[in-house]
């Protein structure tokens, strides 16, 4: 089949979330799920039966004889594709149930099944709708399992795929390694480690799906009675799998509501990141203040001009208001000063907010009207506000903070007074602490602590970039209110040589400043275990920089 033959195919997959699997890892997935020649095998979602087909192979192999009937049964809900899922074992000479459904709509039999193995689909929330979006939230809920709107397919489907297993049952699936950081599967977590007695996963350095930018994880899950811990084994890439030893797993034990991605780390570096953040010199950066979102316009590009801009439409002073432009690239330190300001703006970059508050200008009018000509008013966040043109405003902050890095994030002193957009988060300190905080918490988190604490609580998007959730900035672990107030007089004295470094690509010299002012020389680490933080972030930020390569490579 040529490319323009296949491309109506592909899209069709994308659009009901069907990645279909590699044999290598549909062969171990079975392999390792069926034990015995009487094992009943189900793939929910079979497509054309790469486990089935696996299973199949499997079973012959443990002894069971050729075209021993009801076996193996599958359901797919692309008619299509069960067609081929039959062809494809009726040549391996194995009998077979399969149906043409939705998985979500089908109870489990009175006899369940020995092994559930597959490829949920994955559809993103924002496809994930109406009645199929009902149907899976109720299969999840009626397993005690109740998910937020903003889950995708496989969440449901995993819990839903469980209660068709004995309780003594095996579930092998490929999941998105979504599973290990956002929020929405944290009930999917809890759930795993409630119903099963063993949870292994397999993680991968590489991209398992060629030409998929999804980073998948490999979900084994036995037995029942709950777990208090999971296992994790960490593989290059699928040659890997060949011969896992019971030794080459790392057991992980999370906290309540605590996300798996530190599972990545070794498990002494885990324990010490526990000790030092739980302790007296560490706090969150809900401790010193709020953190929110930028205001949202509805439309950047019309309320974010430039000066010239604004003197070409001769808008008044009255209603513009001082913004750090959208995006976060110019923020190259961790100071954004008044200088900073008028250079960007001498640069005809966006520094200015259209923002008029009362009766707007003649000119303001024009603008308005200009605005209304192009449809600006129809954009949603401007058809749901009366006046369209009247941008809801977000207190100053007294510190940006980017939430979308390549590298990290950063913590930016807004000594401009500065409106924000919502392309970077706003932290206002509470009162109380605001003095000492707007001089030094800038400075502070520049630490390896606090560093490696954006790798674990933040999550990997694609392109290999690090992104923070407002609720998961909160959980950022930051300087105490003591530890700071203790380490003041080193950090005044190394500022101006940590924000200078911090300017530069290489923000590592100003980290290791911080560090040996507020981790050594305060808080008594050693520069052994301050090392070990270095290097688990730099792991971790290594892991998403691989994956990134390889996304790009990609066709």
């Amino acid at each position: 089949m040529n490319q323009i033959a296949l491309e109506p195919a592909l899209a069709g997959r994308k659009a009901r979330g069907a990645f279909f699997t590699p044999n290598e890892l549909a062969t171990f997935i079975s392999d390792w799920a069926v034990r015995s020649p009487e094992d009943r095998v189900f793939e929910p979602s079979c497509g054309e039966a790469a486990f089935l087909v696996a299973a199949a192979r499997r079973l012959r192999g443990l002894g069971a004889p050729a075209g021993v009937p009801r076996r193996l049964f599958g359901i797919d809900i692309h008619e299509e594709s069960v067609a081929l899922a039959r062809e494809a074992l009726a040549e391996e000479s194995a009998q077979s149930k399969l149906a043409s459904g939705d998985f979500f709509l089908l109870d489990p039999p009175d006899k369940r099944f020995d092994a559930v193995i597959g490829n949920p689909p994955y559809i993103r929330y924002q496809s994930f709708s109406g009645d199929a979006r009902a149907c899976a939230l109720q299969a999840a809920l009626r397993q005690g399992v109740r998910l937020n709107g903003l889950a995708s397919s496989w969440a449901a489907f995993t819990v839903h795929a469980a209660a068709f297993l004995k309780p003594e049952g095996r579930l092998g699936l490929v999941l998105p390694a979504e599973l290990m950081s956002v929020n929405y599967a944290a009930e999917v977590r809890r759930f795993l480690l409630r119903r099963f007695g063993t949870v292994r996963l397999v993680l991968f350095e590489d991209l398992v799906f060629p030409g998929v930018l999804e980073e998948v994880v490999v979900l084994l899950a036995e037995g029942s009675g709950g777990a208090d811990r999971f296992e994790v084994f960490q593989a290059k890439s699928m040659s890997d799998l060949v011969g896992i030893a019971g030794n080459a797993w790392t057991p992980y034990a999370p906290r309540d509501h605590e996300k798996w991605t530190s599972a990545l780390l070794p498990i002494d570096t885990l324990t010490l990141y526990r000790q030092v953040t739980g302790g007296t010199g560490f706090e969150v950066l809900l401790d010193w203040g709020e953190t929110y979102l930028g205001a949202v316009t509805g439309c950047n590009d019309y309320f974010a001009i430039s000066k010239a801009k604004a003197r070409e439409l001769r808008l008044p002073l009255g209603e513009l208001l001082r913004i750090v432009p959208p995006g976060s690239r110019h923020l190259q330190g961790i100071e954004f000063s008044t200088q900073d300001w008028r250079r960007l703006a001498s640069d005809n970059q966006p520094c200015c907010l259209f923002a008029p508050r009362g009766r707007p200008s003649a000119a303001g009018r024009r603008y308005i009207a200009q605005g209304e000509r192009v449809h600006i008013q129809e954009a949603y966040k401007c058809r749901v506000r009366t006046p369209w043109w009247r941008v809801p405003l977000v207190p100053r902050p007294d510190f940006l903070l980017t939430y979308m890095n390549h590298d990290h994030p950063r913590l930016v002193r807004n000594n401009a007074g500065a409106h924000i957009l919502n392309s970077l988060y706003g932290v206002r300190l509470h009162a109380e602490r605001r003095r000492l905080g707007q001089e030094l918490l800038h400075l502070a988190f520049l630490n390896s602590v606090t560093l490696l604490g954006a790798e674990i609580v933040g999550r990997s998007y694609g392109g290999g970039l690090l992104k923070l959730e407002p609720k998961e900035a909160d959980l950022l672990p930051v300087p105490s209110l003591d530890a700071l107030r203790n380490a003041a007089t080193r950090l005044r004295s190394r500022g101006e040589t940590i924000n200078t470094r911090a300017s530069t690509q290489d923000a590592r010299l100003a980290m290791e400043q911080v560090d040996r002012a507020l981790l050594r020389d305060e808080l008594g680490m050693a520069m052994s275990d301050i090392e070990r933080f270095r290097q688990a972030r730099s792991f971790l930020f290594q892991r998403r920089m691989a994956r990134a390569k390889g996304q790009n490579g990609a066709h």
